[in-house]
Order: C-alpha cells, then structure tokens, then sequence
C-alpha cells in the first residue's frame, strides 16, 4: 500500500474529476460534494505519506512496473512531501470557502479536481517530460477556473493567462529536447549523473541551452519580473474562490519545480561550474523583489496589488533557492509554503470585504474594519505575517534565506533581501492604516453598490449583490481565521520541517 501512494495521489483526483460530469446528467450540485470528499480522501493518503517519509524516508515508485530510467518515476522525499500535504490543505480550505462562495458548478469542480491532479503530479514526478505533461493540466485547468467567472473580464484574463502560460511551456518543452539530445535520459536522477559527463561538460551549448530554456520556462509559470503580466489579471478578475485557490498553489508548486529542476537535474555542481547561470537567475530574482513591490505600492485596487505582491513575494523564494545553502533552501522552503497559506488567506479575506462592505480598493478600505471586523482582522494578521513581523512563519523565512545569502558571501543579494522588507511593508502597512485609521469613504447604504459580487462568488460589474445584501458563511470566516492563526502557528512547526528536509538536502546540495 505504502509504494502506491504517489500514484495513488495522482489517479484518485482524476477519477474523482469525472464523477460531478457523470452526475450532470442527474443534478448540477453534486460537484461540491463529491470534491469534498476526494480531497478529504487525498489530504489522509498525503498525510500518510508524509509520516512515511518522515519514518522511512524517501518513498519511490515505477509506473507501469517499468523501473527506471527507462520508465516513469514518482518520487515523494521531505521536500514534495511537504508541497503535497499543503496541496491537500489548501484545496480542503477553498473547498470549505467555495461552499457558500462559489461557483457552485459540476463543471468547476471537474476543472478543480484536474487543478489537485495537475499539482500532485508537479510535485511527485521524478521525470521532466512527465513533469511538463502535468504543467500542462495545471495550466488547462487553472484557464478554465479564470474563465469561470461570469464577466466578460474573467474571459479576456483567461485567454492572456493562456497564450503566456502556453510559451512558457513551451519554452520548458524545447528545453526538455535539448537535456535529451545531450544525455539520451528523461529520468531527473539519470539527468543529474549523465549532463555532467555529457560532451563538453556543463558548459556543453546543449546543457546550457537546456538549463537556459527550462528555467526560463518555468519563471513564466512562477511569475517572476519581466514575465509576470499574466498574474494580476487573472487573480483579479477570477471568482474569490479561484483567486485564492491559484494564488496559493499555482505558483507555488511552478516555484518547486524550479528548485527541483535546480537540485534534482542541473545540480549545485553546475551552479558552482556555470557561476554566470547562478548570478543571471539571482538578478531576475532580485528585480522581480523590487519591481514587484514597486508595481504592488502603485495599484489602487487590493486584489492587483496582492497579486503583484506574490511577484516579490516569489522573486525572494527563487533566490534563497539558488543560493542553495542548506539554511536558504530551508528559508526559501518555508517562506514557499507560509506564502501560499498567507496570499490565499488574503485573496479569500479581501473577498469577504468585499461582499461585507463594497469595497475593491485601497481608498475604499478606508474604515472598513469596523464594518467587517473579523476579515479586517485577519486580513491585517496576514499582511503583517507577510511582511514578515515576528512570531509569523513570514519572519523566520525571510530570516533564514538572509543568513543563508550571507553564508555564501553575496552581498548585493542580502541588501535586496533586506529591502524587501521595507518594500513590503510600504504597501502592507498603507492598507492596514486604511482598514482600522482612516475615515469611512464607503457609505454603508451604498456598499451593495460599489464592487459587489453575484451568489456564484463572480464579480458584477455593476457591483450589485443578486442577494440585495452581504453574503458571507460562516465557513468563508472560518477559512480566513484558520489562515491567520496558521501565518503565526506554523512557525513552529519550521523546527519539524527542517529536520524533514534534512533527508532531502544533503544528497540534494551535495553536502
């Protein structure tokens, strides 16, 4: 049984996804329902699999019974081991905010269970082709939950998420040809043995195209600067469910497929061979940090701004990855998965103020925690824990990604790194003035009025509520109050997951 849970994690959302299209013909509201309980099915066989990997170590598995390096390989250590489980938590926690939120659809939870699948398999795969296949559900099924709103907004966002995301797997597509043609070898771990030995070595043009290729690929899917331009439409102009469901995992799992493709594939060996590949993807990291936050400080509404926040946000994860000491890597892994817990916590939040209040932008907030004091409150929790104020799990990454830039002596990279957070902070801190110092701009009578969402969670554009009031569950609060405690909580649990990843990393930075 214990040898079957990668797979396991793969197939069950897929059959899970043609249930609801099967119940169409019969009813259109069993799709909630039937995500629930697949993911609650998911969430126990990754939590199962994480205490195996915790107690026996690394768990591998040959598709077909095809060993590899000729077959498929699913491989689960400490670090996918963790992306899975926060997959399996995510999904639980949208799924209880969708309940009431929407979109309520069979349809949108086949796509959503496709989403898990796409994610699962990002992570568990040990074979880059087979890592670009499931890019590519990923992809497929995050356009469609873009498009799933009701506006014209939602389309046009969808189909520029699309056109960008296709080059960009394209790009790492035409890479994957290259690493081929130079080593003969899909497998990740014959990969990493054979590009060394390839001809000419690392700084054979086959290998360094490969690696300039598919890295640049998957940048497009993390949405670092210049590349990003995708991400604030589509974030803001998908239902609030969507929203925070992509903004969560998305990027978040693209983000671990680079550093994998950086410790599984190219290795440390070639950083350190090919020091101008290392110093090209730690610029594009620290641009992205300060164009982002630049970008986040100049939107007036909240959504664009958080989206353009994640751009920062990603920008730092990418750099404690390719400074690849073993205390970075663990900084950039627990600021990956604090990230995703605190930007979906923030997307769900600032969809409750929203439905509560009216209120889309920076000056509408003004005031609004005591119109919605629950969501203000967590959502000023979350922005704090982005920041990275103390005890939040956003404080101890950032933390350990800074000692690691200075363990290896990179200094340009520490000053970005430290500035991040005062740039975070210029836009953060702004909108927590607003929530709880400034005078009301929205009168209470107008709110149904000013941004507003429909019953199926869409945005109007006419901002008028179907319902003619707030429409706010009890479980949408609960959603955003549980992320708000876990930005503080996790920060114990980092003790867990560094001794968790100590299985990973040694073999993975060649200590």
């Amino acid at each position: 049984m214990i040898e079957h849970l990668p797979v396991l994690l793969v197939v069950l959302p897929i059959v899970g996804g043609t249930v609801p299209l099967v119940a169409s013909l019969f009813t259109d509201r069993a799709g909630w329902l039937v995500a629930t309980v697949t993911v609650l099915v998911h969430a126990a066989l990754a939590g199962l699999l994480g205490w195996t990997v915790w107690t026996e170590g690394s768990v591998s598995y040959a598709v077909g019974g095809f060993a590899a390096p000729y077959g498929i390989e699913l491989v689960v250590d400490g670090l996918s081991a963790s992306v899975v489980v926060l997959i399996s938590a995510v999904a639980l926690g949208v799924l209880a905010y969708a309940r009431h939120a929407g979109p309520h659809s069979n349809a949108f939870y086949s796509q959503f269970l496709l989403l898990v699948t796409g994610l699962t398999g990002m992570t568990v795969t040990g074979d880059v082709f087979n890592l670009y296949v499931f890019l590519e559900i990923t992809g497929l099924a995050a356009y469609g939950l873009v498009a799933s709103g009701r506006e014209a907004s939602s389309a046009v966002a969808a189909l520029k998420y699309l056109i960008i995301g296709t080059v960009g797997a394209s790009l790492y597509l035409l890479g994957v040809g290259y690493a081929l043609a130079a080593t003969g070898t899909l497998n990740m771990a014959d990969l990493a043995d054979k590009l060394a030995t390839a001809t000419g070595g690392y700084d054979s043009t086959l290998v360094l195209t490969a690696f300039g290729l598919m890295v640049g690929g998957l940048t497009v899917k993390v949405a670092l600067f210049p590349l990003h331009t995708w991400q604030p439409d589509a974030y803001a102009n998908a239902p609030d469910s969507v929203s925070a469901f992509i903004s969560a995992l998305v990027s978040t799992v693209s983000a671990y497929a680079l550093a994998r493709l950086l410790f599984s594939v190219f290795t440390v060996d070639f950083l350190e061979a090919v020091p101008g590949a290392r110093w090209a993807l730690l610029a594009l990291a620290s641009v992205s940090i300060v164009a982002g936050s630049a970008l986040a400080v100049s939107q007036t509404n909240v959504q664009r701004m958080l989206a353009y926040s994640s751009v920062s946000q990603f920008g730092l994860v990418i750099a404690g990855f390719t400074i690849a000491t073993p205390i970075a890597v663990v900084g950039a892994t627990v600021h990956l998965l604090g990230h995703a817990v605190m930007k979906g916590g923030l997307f769900a939040a600032s969809g409750i103020i929203e439905r509560e209040t009216g209120a889309t932008t920076i000056g509408g907030y003004a005031g609004m925690a005591a119109r919605t004091p629950v969501a203000a409150g967590a959502f000023a929790v979350l922005a704090l824990a982005m920041v990275g104020v103390p005890p939040a799990v956003g404080f101890l990454g950032k933390w350990y990604i800074v000692v690691g830039a200075v363990e290896a002596g990179l200094w340009p990279v520490v000053a970005v790194l430290l500035a991040s957070t005062l740039l975070t902070l210029a836009y953060f801190a702004r909108l927590v003035e607003r929530l709880y110092f400034a005078e009301p701009t929205i009168r209470e009578d107008a709110a149904v009025a000013d941004g507003g969402e429909g019953t199926d969670g869409s945005r109007s554009s006419s901002g008028y509520r179907p319902d003619g009031g707030a429409s706010v569950s009890t479980g949408m609060i609960a959603v955003v109050v549980l992320a708000a405690v876990l930005a503080v909580a996790l920060t114990a649990a980092v003790p867990a997951l560094e001794q968790l990843l100590e299985q990973t990393l040694p073999p993975l930075l060649n200590q």
